[in-house]
């Protein structure tokens, strides 16, 4: 199989953009696509190529899908526009949102029926590692898929988990990983603006908790936007309520009953609410100080 693909990159947020650029890095042939245009163009710049999706769906060797949630994967592949019915015959859709199992399964079908390939294959790792290719990716789907998706896995990932021989797998670990990772920010913030009322100051919560059994990887990476006063968006707060809600949809529909899940979904649905859906995650700590009357430090100029 040729190591030079040509493949497209749907959606330069702060994961696709680093898949993308890792993809240049490894000599392939990239296109970018995103709704907004100067994400485009940076993206050009730095070595993706231009081209109508349309006009370069027919030579694409690889799709991969990296959009807010299901809706977004189905109109992208299927919608007015979509792309899968251009692409040729043994090309292969690596779909990369947090989506339900269900759905996963069901695009897997889609494009079987093209004579399409699909890797349900969610992603984790945050911005930082998506621009080193050090990701972990959740992946599921036949033998065939992995092979067609294996050059992108290569240049992206560090790890790719392999789950199952067909779809679904890959989105129910995704899930489990959400539930965790959610459940983790909530209750940093819970810990950090708690300790603020016993006199314990951010920066000395973090100095400390970092190096003791109650730290998580989540802990420290969120808990210092929260000390330096930064809330500029590596994974925002609208990224929960979906995530979680997707845990708390499959969790009613196995008859499992997920408290702590449920609690941190309505903490970050009130962040949301308070119009912090576009800040970093770790504004979700903003609830916990606005109803507790306390101040979080301020950014630094």
């Amino acid at each position: 199989m040729s190591t030079n693909l040509r493949t497209a990159v749907i959606g330069l947020g702060s994961m696709g953009y680093g898949m993308a650029v890792c993809l240049v890095r490894a000599g392939h042939q990239i296109h970018g696509f995103d709704i907004n245009e100067a994400q485009m163009e940076r993206f050009q710049s730095e070595g993706g190529l231009k081209g109508a999706l349309k006009d370069i769906a027919p030579e694409l060797d690889a799709l991969v899908v990296v959009v807010l949630n299901a809706a977004q994967t189905e109109e992208v592949l299927f919608g007015d526009e979509g792309v899968v019915a251009d692409m040729k015959a043994g090309s292969v859709v690596i779909a990369c949102a947090t989506v339900p199992p269900e759905f996963a399964r069901s695009m897997e079908a889609k494009c079987n029926a093209f004579d399409i390939h699909y890797l349900d294959a969610p992603i984790s790792g945050g911005s930082v590692k998506a621009a080193n290719g050090q990701l972990s990716i959740m992946a599921s789907g036949t033998a065939n898929a992995f092979v067609a998706a294996e050059v992108v896995l290569d240049a992206t990932a560090e790890t790719v988990f392999k789950l199952g021989d067909s779809a679904g797998a890959g989105s129910a670990m995704k899930a489990v990983n959400q539930l965790l990772a959610g459940v983790h920010i909530a209750t940093m913030a819970e810990a950090l603006t708690f300790g603020m009322t016993q006199g314990v100051e951010p920066d000395k919560f973090l100095e400390v908790i970092s190096k003791c059994a109650g730290t998580s990887w989540m802990l420290e990476n969120r808990a210092p936007h929260i000390v330096e006063g930064d809330y500029t968006p590596h994974s925002s707060v609208n990224i929960w309520p979906k995530d979680l809600g997707i845990v708390l949809d499959i969790a009613k529909s196995a008859s499992f009953d997920a408290p702590i899940s449920q609690a941190a979904f309505d903490q970050f649905k009130q962040a949301a609410d308070m119009g912090l859906g576009g800040e970093d995650d770790a504004a979700v700590a903003k609830v916990y100080a606005k109803n507790a009357g306390l101040s979080l430090p301020e950014k630094k100029s």
